[in-house]
């Protein structure tokens, strides 16, 4: 799952959050309860005026923060960004111009469904496994309900 957006802005954040990472979430009965993302405007602002900040606390998740000038608190995404940049942008942007953002997602989707549905890995705790194995079988599941995000 990933998306690809022309602005930086907190009701983009927002839209993110709405249509695609809690639906995600939901479709397997996780609570998430806290979200990290970087100190960026769109996502940090006036708990009491900035769209993506009310956005959680009406869904009851606390908003976590990236340490500035700690790589170890953001290490995971930074990694990944350089693996959608390496091995997908860089190879598509020799095999194809884009005319259109769509284009461009469409490709994005292809990857990331490979990603994280068919490409084993060996990172952190992967052991040979898929990212969505990693969800499935790793993700603790409460008595009586469905399990907890992080």
């Amino acid at each position: 799952m990933g998306r690809l957006y022309t602005n930086k802005l907190p009701v983009t954040a927002v839209q993110v959050m709405n249509n695609d990472i809690l639906q995600f979430f939901e479709k397997y009965d996780v609570k998430v309860k806290n979200v990290l993302t970087y100190n960026g405007s769109e996502y940090c602002g006036r708990p009491d005026h900035h769209p993506f900040e009310l956005f959680l606390q009406l869904e009851e998740i606390e908003h976590r923060t990236t340490k500035v000038r700690r790589p170890q608190s953001k290490g995971f995404v930074d990694r990944m960004l350089r693996t959608l940049l390496d091995a997908h942008f860089r190879i598509k942007r020799r095999e194809k111009f884009y005319e259109s953002l769509s284009e461009m997602q469409e490709d994005l989707e292809k990857y990331l469904e490979h990603y994280n549905n068919k490409r084993a890995h060996q990172g952190h705790n992967m052991k040979g496994r898929t990212p969505f194995q990693v969800f499935i079988e790793e993700v603790p599941k409460e008595e009586g309900e469905g399990g907890t995000a992080a």
